[in-house]
């Protein structure tokens, strides 16, 4: 496989995604997005009112995060995502756009696509306990930590044959970042 042209730090609310994502980004010298930042405001909205995103509400803002990942990858720029991406489908659609919301996994073959972008995953993963502790001390989030639970129901984590690793937020910060920058050496 080829090098990844992209990472994407992904995980429930309050894992710890932006601050890994900027961290790494800043140690790899790539260029980083927030997904959190591309949401429209009606998702804002919704999420802020204690309601869960469906299918419907991420689809369009996850094809948005592909075309700005297929556009810096494709003019040479690597780039660190984070992005929640809970869902293998998810997934899918930041690594094939809108291609990857009509596909079901077992449809699709090996071979790449000219607007696939290369996508290494790092699942920031934890006990809800703990996560949540970390979401009642956020301040000024739009997503509230009553939505949590319908984070990790939704939540599929990664599996073969995706390109990933999971990483304990249980860890240190520099044990994470570590640990990824180890990873991506043998990539």
């Amino acid at each position: 496989m080829a090098a990844p042209g992209a990472l994407l730090v992904m995980g429930v609310s309050g894992s710890g995604k932006s601050t890994v994502g900027a961290l790494l980004a800043s140690e790899l010298g790539w260029k980083f997005y927030d997904a959190d930042d591309y949401h429209p405001e009606e998702n804002r909205m919704k999420m802020a009112r204690g309601i869960p995103l469906n299918d419907q509400d991420r689809i369009p803002w996850l094809c948005n995060l592909h075309d700005i990942l297929l556009r810096d990858v494709t003019s040479g720029q690597r780039v660190v995502l984070a992005c929640s991406a809970l869902k293998k489908m998810y997934r899918d659609i930041l690594i094939r756009g809108k291609d990857g919301a009509a596909l079901k996994s077992e449809d699709l073959g090996e071979e790449e696509k000219p607007g696939d972008v290369q996508l290494f995953v790092v699942h920031l993963s934890g006990l809800f306990e703990v996560i949540s502790g970390r979401l009642l001390q956020r301040k000024g989030h739009f997503m509230p930590p009553e939505l949590l639970q319908s984070q990790f129901e939704t939540l599929e984590p990664p599996a073969a044959p995706e390109n990933f690793i999971q990483i304990s937020v249980d860890k240190n910060l520099p044990e994470i970042i570590a640990t990824i920058m180890e990873t991506l050496k043998t990539k």
